[in-house]
């Protein structure tokens, strides 16, 4: 029986950002304690003898890689995963080759953990694939993947914003819905601030709760993770001086494909599917950690390779705002003019806890106006939210996005066909409430096209724009829904 290698991922040598404990003297350990906060009663997101948390991640070639993260107890020494050619027949696992991976060591409020990776290489494009991986008690169940075709074809993707607070207990009612309606994902993008990394609850049940919410469905549909500001903890000098720091969580949960920006291997990426490229980039790094020339330099580079013909940026801070007074000054002056220039057709962002979608930065009138005189549309901008913590809208909301919303949790499709990309943003009921297409022609430009579709009106809360002036003047207003609005005003 063949072995297929693992992938050795340092993690403390190459990341160097966390803290480590001493469990063993012969082992590093990763310190995963947070803020002082209260632990989930009775444990319920502890480690034990069957893996759990198993996150599938594309390869920068997924058609030919795709890579396995997993957690598990203490006990569970060995990293090794089963991978084979998945065929009808139950026998299939007779053909199952061992995949060996690495580990390494944490301790959190919830005790003594393992996490694992594994890399699974040399794969056959568009074949189906099963994998599962092993606990100190035994292995999983099997999953179940399909390596993408090797150049353009069609395929929908899932773009989630922030889900961040309340994850389990109403952000999972985004994904589920999101899952269910989407025939087949080919990926799952988030735009950041997957969890919040505060003193409300402790990190790991926050990390857990997440797991939770897609459950299965994320270790078959390939996960592609930008990090937000709450990725990154913010941690205290002996001076008092405050700094930044990522968050020891995101790269044991993630196996990445390591093709980033320098100083920010751990958080961008590129992947290439089926005729897309997608650059993953890290904002707060960006903003708080000297990495935004880098990154600049990096982006420019990733999109003028990007050998299909569409191109999407994620991360995390926008570069126009729905919620804040100002847009993300630093970013926007260093990606904007790269965004544009190299053919970028969407990108994708959280942060602002507020749905908008913008197609000019002149506002939603000049942009019908040129594109009636036959201009061609450049990148389109788009901001939404999945969790449950919400902002108001800004005062710009009014005119310069072509379409907002308030207090509102939605999850976004990108249905890719040939030369053409349709976005649709659903409710977390499932109905539809905004969407276009971009249909691009041989030289590829594209012209932008609303969809004939029926959509509600937007959804505002009913807050008379003079009276913006605070939170205070939130206090009483009524949702887009009958029930009082949760957002909250941002500075």
């Amino acid at each position: 029986m063949r072995t297929r290698s693992g992938f050795l991922l340092s993690l403390g040598a190459a990341a160097g950002f966390w803290a480590t404990a001493a469990l063993a003297a012969d082992e590093p350990v990763v310190d995963l304690r947070g803020e002082a906060a209260p632990a989930a009663p009775g444990a319920p997101y502890a480690a034990r003898n069957l893996p759990d948390r198993i996150v599938l991640s594309p390869g920068a070639d997924p058609a030919r890689e795709m890579q396995v993260s997993w957690r598990t107890d203490r006990a569970a020494a060995a990293s090794r995963a089963e991978l084979v050619e998945l065929v009808p027949a139950p026998g299939f696992e007779q053909r199952a080759v061992p995949v060996t991976g690495t580990s390494i060591a944490a301790i959190s409020e919830n005790g003594e953990a393992r996490y694992h990776k594994a890399r699974f290489t040399g794969l056959k494009p568009d074949t189906a694939y099963a994998y599962r991986v092993l606990g100190s008690a035994g292995f999983s169940e099997w999953h179940q993947f399909r390596t993408p075709k090797p150049g353009p074809a069609p395929f929908t993707l899932i773009y989630m914003g922030d889900t961040q607070n309340r994850i389990l207990d109403l952000g999972s009612l985004v994904w589920r819905r999101a899952l269910l309606q989407t025939a087949n994902p080919a990926l799952m993008l988030h735009a950041g601030d997957l969890v919040a990394s505060r003193d409300d609850m402790i990190h790991d049940d926050e990390w857990g709760e997440w797991a939770a919410s897609g459950g299965w469905a994320l270790a078959s549909v390939p996960q592609v993770p930008a990090a937000g500001n709450h990725e990154h903890i913010e941690r205290t000098h002996a001076d008092g001086s405050e700094h930044y720091q990522l968050g020891a969580h995101f790269p044991l949960m993630f196996a990445l494909p390591g093709n980033g920006a320098p100083g920010a291997e751990a958080t961008t990426y590129f992947i290439d599917y089926q005729g897309l490229r997608i650059a993953v980039l890290d904002g707060t790094s960006a903003l708080e950690l000297g990495t935004l020339e880098s990154q600049t330099a990096w982006l420019d580079k990733v999109l003028a390779q990007a050998p299909g013909p569409w191109k999407i940026v994620l991360f995390h801070q926008p570069i126009f705002t729905c919620a804040r007074p100002r847009d993300t000054e630093i970013l926007k002056k260093a990606w904007k003019p790269v965004l544009e220039r190299r053919g970028v057709d969407l990108v994708l962002q959280g942060h602002d806890h507020c749905y908008g979608r913008w197609t000019a930065e002149q506002g939603s009138t000049f942009a019908h106006e040129v594109r009636a005189g036959g201009a061609a549309q450049g990148p389109v901008y788009l901001v939404s939210v999945a969790g449950a913590k919400m902002y108001a809208l800004n005062d710009r909301s009014a005119w310069q996005p072509d379409r907002v919303a308030e207090d509102t949790s939605l999850f976004q499709t990108l249905e890719f066909t040939q030369g053409r990309l349709v976005m649709k943003a659903f409710l977390n009921t499932g109905v539809l409430y905004d969407g276009f297409a971009l249909v691009k022609d041989a030289n590829g430009t594209n012209r932008f096209a609303e969809l004939p579709d029926e959509v509600p009106t937007m959804r505002r809360c009913n807050v008379a724009a003079a009276l913006r002036t605070g939170p205070e003047a939130m206090a009483g207003a009524q949702g887009p829904d009958g029930l009082p609005c949760s957002a909250s005003f941002k500075d």
